[in-house]
């Protein structure tokens, strides 16, 4: 044992002493800063976390990804992302803890991984520098505390392209990390379906233009790394696809209950043209809006925020994961340019690290153009996956150009990379000027003084240039430092969630993206620019913008009436024609639940209140399903707080044709439903979902049929009891 403990303490024999003392103590302080104030996120994205409870309670929810245990419907991914989750709430119980830990854990092995694979062309200090700057993003300090998909996924893609490198190393060795690769990219997948291939071209690229061997050879073992993608990926989509729909639940996000449906629309090319059917936004199957609703978009380029090139260095993305991007597009031009001399394959030391530039490289670039131009649903997190790589293109240059410092190009590239990042840190500070304002002039003052001394660093005692080396590390790291810890420093909740200070330009702004009003047969016309929506039978406006998770109330006059919502959402609306009938849309910004009255809606979860969590709990193990709910939102709040099954009708935007009124009957004529959620403080159920149609029905028909309940302000349904 004190063996095994001497060489893990050492690490390997080639290595510096601190090498791996030092690299234990990032793997540490990185577990450390993630874990910090863990659970003031509660269950974060209830949606997620409602799966993972019934995944806890059921092997077939488990496997399918159902967002209940009675499986009626899934989540719109995927299930992969909620097997670890669930994993461990089977092992230790529900609870913020066991859900989200296993997050932290994939954070720490991604830096772990990404700090190995630059390592080993680049030494101990590239990569603890990449390691360190992955860890200290601040998106990935959101999102590796955090329960939705894309923790998962930034850990494999970055395990995929480790094994390509490795691959690049030895001919002999090649297939079996070309096998790895194509296992961590399948699995990928069944976290995040088509966003796991994002990386898979440059890949392959690089493996065939880099890889020793003849050309024969290459494309073999790359198709025989391309056939371990589809069998890892693909036997989870065969085995549903071919399940009988009648015995599995309805896959989610889907308009025809297909998987492939969802994988290539939804979740595919609709996130690339915005052709997204079912979507938030409320495409019906045709792609038509509901009746009496248009789109407003809120900035040129779509509902989803202006695409082009500026769009990862913009307002609602800037302060998320771009602090070093520039940096990382600076030493990625200059890593080529000092190795583009080297021989062909990465059998060499030069041709190796040529490789790695454009293995990363390459990975960043086509995800950077995907994520710039995509007309479809796109949310600031989903930037975590840039991470890795800038990370390890920074670790990279950086060590490259240092090496070089004694070469007047190398040393000018070296400080117009920290002068540039300290004057981008000071522009993105300059967008929360009212928090940490002493911050921002010492950034820029040290960045450039160190960027000053760099220029020069070829002349300098050794001492004297890691002085100004460390010096430039410190001001580059400042700002996402600061950032990070902000994050680190309060709860996250909801479906939409950013990474920094609350109530910054970035961290807790008001809600921005589609908004959507009603014509005259809706009840007025809402909507407008960010910070508006729709309310009730006029327009509703939320005037400022209050710090996440406790949202400002927002206001809504109409010709007909006036009404008033809370300020992450429609309110309803009253006037003397009558109740106003807006859609169940929101504003797609920041926010959450849990204040007290907080009403639930599409991309928060609602309140549970005492009594309604007695009335649900009540002989609920006589139901398949204790409750039923338009959107999974709010079918999640009410199960994870009685930890029993709930129906979300239509699945996550109330779209989904699922169940459909007849079934819905079914079910209630056998017994297998108790109540059905509506409206009011803390339930925000019965409203319509985006598509109208089955929700709607469904609505209708039991608020005709049944008797109405209100328990702690809400009105339920008791499906046991008709009028």
């Amino acid at each position: 044992m004190t063996t095994v403990l001497r060489r893990l303490w050492r690490g390997r024999a080639d290595d510096a002493p601190w090498a791996r003392p030092a690299f234990l103590g990032l793997l540490l302080a990185t577990g450390v800063l993630y874990l910090w104030n863990l659970s003031a996120s509660g269950y974060a994205n209830s949606f997620y976390s409602a799966a993972v409870q019934a995944g806890g309670e059921s092997w077939k929810a488990f496997f399918f990804g159902s967002l209940d245990a009675g499986n009626a419907i899934t989540v719109d991914k995927p299930p992969a992302a909620l097997w670890p989750m669930a994993l461990s709430v089977r092992l230790f119980g529900l609870g913020s803890w066991q859900i989200l830990v296993p997050e932290v854990l994939m954070g720490v092995a991604t830096v772990a991984v990404l700090y190995a694979a630059v390592r080993r062309r680049f030494g101990a200090g590239a990569g603890l520098l990449a390691g360190a700057v992955l860890a200290l993003t601040p998106v990935a300090a959101l999102m590796f505390r955090f329960n939705n998909p894309d923790a998962l996924l930034a850990l494999l893609s970055t395990v995929a392209v480790y094994c390509v490198l490795r691959a690049l190393e030895q001919e002999e060795s090649a297939a079996k990390w070309l096998v790895g690769a194509g296992v961590a990219l399948g699995f990928a997948f069944l976290a995040k379906t088509l966003q796991a291939f994002l990386v898979l071209p440059a890949l392959a690229l690089v493996y065939v233009v880099c890889a020793p061997g003849g050309i024969g050879r290459r494309l073999g073992r790359l198709a025989l790394g391309g056939l371990a993608l589809v069998v890892s990926g693909g036997w989870w989509v065969a085995v549903v696809e071919l399940w009988p729909e009648s015995s599995r639940p309805y896959v989610g996000g889907s308009q025809k209950n297909s998987f492939l449906e969802l994988t290539f629309g939804y979740n595919g090319l609709g996130r690339l043209n915005g052709e997204e059917t079912g979507s938030v936004g409320g495409r019906s199957t045709s792609g038509a809006l509901p009746e009496g609703v248009e789109a407003l978009p809120t900035r040129g380029g779509g509902g989803w925020g202006e695409t082009g090139i500026g769009r990862m260095f913009g307002d609602a993305v800037g302060g998320q994961v771009s602090w070093l991007l520039p940096a990382a597009l600076l030493l990625l031009v200059a890593g080529l340019v000092i190795t583009w001399r080297a021989p062909r394959t990465a059998a060499s030391v030069e041709g190796g690290a040529r490789a790695a530039f454009l293995a990363w490289g390459g990975a960043l670039l086509t995800t950077l153009a995907v994520f710039s131009f995509m007309a479809g649903i796109f949310h600031e997190y989903y930037t975590i996956a840039l991470a890795p790589y800038l990370a390890a293109l920074v670790g990279m240059g950086a060590a490259v150009l240092w090496e070089e410092r004694g070469r007047p190009l190398a040393a000018a590239a070296l400080a117009a990379t920290v002068a540039v990042t300290a004057v981008w840190a000071y522009v993105l500070l300059g967008r929360t000027p009212d928090w940490l304002p002493w911050l921002r002039p010492v950034v820029l003052g040290a960045g450039l003084l160190a960027a000053l001394g760099l220029a020069f660093a070829g002349r300098f005692d050794r001492r004297i240039g890691l002085g100004l080396a460390g010096l430039g590390i410190a001001a580059s790291l400042a700002g996402p430092v600061a950032y990070t810890l902000a994050t680190v420093d309060e709860g996250h909740q909801g479906s939409i969630v950013t990474a920094g200070p609350a109530g910054g330009a970035m961290g807790g702004r008001p809600g921005r993206g589609m908004l959507f009003r009603a014509g005259p047969d809706g009840g007025g016309r809402g909507g407008g620019m960010p910070g508006q929506m729709p309310g009730g039978a006029g327009q509703g406006q939320m005037p400022g913008g209050g710090p996440m998770g406790n949202p400002p109330q927002g206001q809504g006059q109409g010709q007909d009436g006036q009404g008033q919502g809370p300020g992450q959402g429609p309110g309803p609306g009253q006037g003397q024609g009558g109740q106003g009938n807006l859609p169940n849309l929101e504003t797609f910004g920041p926010g959450a639940p849990g204040r007290p009255g907080a009403a639930g809606g599409l991309l928060n979860g609602a309140t549970v209140g005492a009594k309604a969590k007695a009335a649900l709990s009540k002989d609920a193990d006589a139901y398949t399903w204790v409750a039923a709910a338009v959107g999974a939102q709010n079918a999640a709040s009410y199960q994870l707080a009685t930890e029993k099954p709930v129906m979300a009708i239509g699945g996550f935007n109330g779209s989904d044709p699922s169940p459909t009124l007849a079934q819905f009957k079914q079910y209630v004529a056998q017994g297998r439903i108790h109540y059905l959620v509506g409206s009011g403080e803390g339930g925000g159920g019965m409203r319509m979902g985006p598509g109208g149609g089955t929700s709607s029905a469904i609505s209708a028909w039991v608020a005709d049929t049944f008797e109405k309940v209100t328990l702690d302000g809400s009105t339920f349904y008791d499906l046991t009891k008709k009028k």
